[in-house]
């Protein structure tokens, strides 16, 4: 299965007004959220306890995640205190616990913690994926925003790593529709191997469907009811 990082999208990173693509950015990780939770996946996200000079304090309203972000009770919330979400935390310990596939990034800010990570991720030998426009931050005092995660999604890409190579792919770029497909292709050979669709196999329980059924009604292609019917 596949792990999605959502660092620092917390409320007080984003009262500043030139936060580059902030609606944007928050639609695409909903969206990439979504579609791991439909699939088996995991999505975890990373809340920095800051000062009360950067509006991060614990348990403050600047701290908090942002509310326009989807959330569900499955999802894994991990504090620190670094820019590093590895430096004295459980992350390690807990992707250890899934072993992921892969390691999908995304969050803020592009520059500091977002970077961090994804060198740290690097380092501890993780297949890492950057969704690339789904990080951000804001303008800087001799780049505009753009321009900084123009460069950082190329410097990714040019990694010196022990493994894989860091990939960096956006939503806009087709790293949603790979996804599908991978996913399609999974559930196909799964449906292949299985006696689902015998015409002599016995009815099916509903945990049996829903683990063939989830993907697809991710992607709109069927609803089956508990008789394996369609809908």
């Amino acid at each position: 299965m596949d792990v999605l990082l959502i660092i620092d999208m917390q409320d007080a990173s984003f009262y500043k007004s030139d936060t580059f693509d902030s609606d944007g950015v928050i639609s695409r990780i909903n969206q990439l959220s979504e579609y791991l939770r439909a699939n088996e996946g995991r999505v975890i996200f990373i809340q920095h306890d800051g000062t009360a000079e950067e509006g991060l304090s614990p348990n403050t309203l600047g701290w908090e995640i942002l509310s326009a972000l989807t959330r569900t009770d499955s999802d894994i919330i991990i504090r620190k205190t670094t820019n590093d979400a590895f430096y004295n935390t459980e992350l390690h310990d807990v992707l250890a616990g899934i072993n992921p596939e892969k390691l999908i990034i995304s969050g803020w800010a592009t520059d500091f913690c977002v970077d961090t990570t994804v060198r740290s991720s690097v380092s501890h030998n993780y297949n890492v994926v950057v969704a690339s426009d789904c990080h951000t931050l804001s303008n800087r005092p001799h780049l505009q925003a753009e321009q900084v995660i123009e460069h950082h999604n190329w410097v990714w890409r040019n990694l010196i790593t022990p493994a894989k190579e860091v990939e960096v792919s956006g939503i806009t770029d087709g790293l949603l529709t790979l996804r599908v497909e991978e996913c399609y292709l999974h559930c196909a050979k799964a449906f292949r191997r299985s006696s689902f669709w015998e015409p002599q196999s016995q009815e099916k329980s509903h945990d049996e469907i829903s683990r063939f059924v989830k993907p697809f009604k991710f992607l709109g292609l069927a609803s089956i009811n508990n008789s394996g019917h369609g809908l």
